[in-house]
């Protein structure tokens, strides 16, 4: 058990940094750099956003507020999709606020790290776990999948703006 909870440690620090370095992104970009797509295959920060908040909400926060999934996964990559600034920023951080949470909660409760919190619910749609996952399971596959987005996100910001300036405090 000490090493699942030294990667749920880890995990709360990275989720933390990478929360912190895609609000900084965000924040520097104006309200046409949220819903530009880099180019006609990719998907805009407004699309990334809302499929991170998307895939927070079916997979973490269903468990944590016991509440049905009413995610529309296709809405999340619909070309034109629009969101503002604010939007955007609000999106991130509460996303990232609920992985924490959760983060959190399997620390405080170790026993919960290899409880299977979906075996009860409906089948998972679009997700890399099945039913049978694990608490910590679904986590690492979370974290795999935010990364690969908010580095998307990222990359999309440079792309608009070239140098991003950066707060390492």
């Amino acid at each position: 058990m000490e090493i699942a909870l030294e990667l749920v440690e880890i995990m709360l620090i990275k989720f933390r940094a990478e929360k912190k370095w895609t609000l900084q992104a965000i924040e520097q970009l104006n309200e046409e750099d949220i819903v530009c797509r880099p180019s006609t295959e990719s998907n805009s920060i407004a699309n990334l956003v809302a499929h991170i908040s998307g895939a927070v909400h079916s997979r973490i926060e269903t468990i944590l507020l016991d509440i049905s999934d009413t995610r529309d996964r296709d809405k999340e990559f619909e070309r034109g999709l629009q969101m503002t600034k604010e939007q955007a920023l609000v999106k991130t951080r509460d996303a990232f606020n609920i992985l924490i949470r959760y983060l959190e909660l399997l620390k405080a409760t170790p026993e919960l790290l290899m409880s299977q919190p979906f075996l009860h619910r409906p089948p998972l749609t679009y997700s890399q776990v099945d039913n049978e996952t694990t608490a910590l399971n679904l986590m690492m596959a979370m974290f795999r999948e935010i990364h690969f987005h908010t580095g998307q996100i990222i990359y999309a910001a440079k792309i608009r703006k070239g140098q991003l300036v950066w707060d390492y405090t």
